[in-house]
């Protein structure tokens, strides 16, 4: 996967979770190392949420993974303070705005499922029992 690949990929999967009416500042650069390596950045100003594909200078933290873990990250699938202490996560910087990044994080993936629609799930759970049975 290209740089351009991760970071599209990337940022919309930030935008589309990005939690409204957050107030203050809030900037994490993630450096992704190995394949498709380069860095970009997410600040969250006063409400609004920014991804751009350049270095940030006036950073609270610096996020060091490789593409595949930060894109389960913002999947969803893997969680960050896991991945943190399991060594695929480092971070060089505040790592209490790191936390409060990952905070912001998981309260996205909960308005994300929460805001699935349900009937969907539900016809389809009561639908295969039923083709099971015959």
């Amino acid at each position: 996967m290209t740089y351009e690949e991760i970071f599209e990929k990337s940022k919309e999967h930030i935008l589309s979770q990005a939690p409204e009416g957050l107030e203050g500042h809030l900037a994490v650069q993630v450096n992704i190392i190995g394949e498709g390596q380069g860095a970009f950045y997410i600040e969250l100003l006063n409400g609004k949420v920014y991804v751009e594909p350049y270095e940030y200078y006036d950073r609270d933290c610096i996020f060091i993974i490789t593409a595949e873990d930060f894109l389960a990250i913002c999947e969803g699938t893997l969680d960050p303070v896991a991945a943190f202490t399991k060594g695929k996560l480092k971070i060089d910087g505040s790592i209490d705005k790191a936390l409060e990044f990952s905070k912001i994080v998981e309260n996205a993936k909960k308005i994300a499922k929460t805001s699935e629609p349900k009937s969907e799930t539900k016809s389809t759970a009561k639908s295969e029992p039923k083709t099971r049975k015959k």
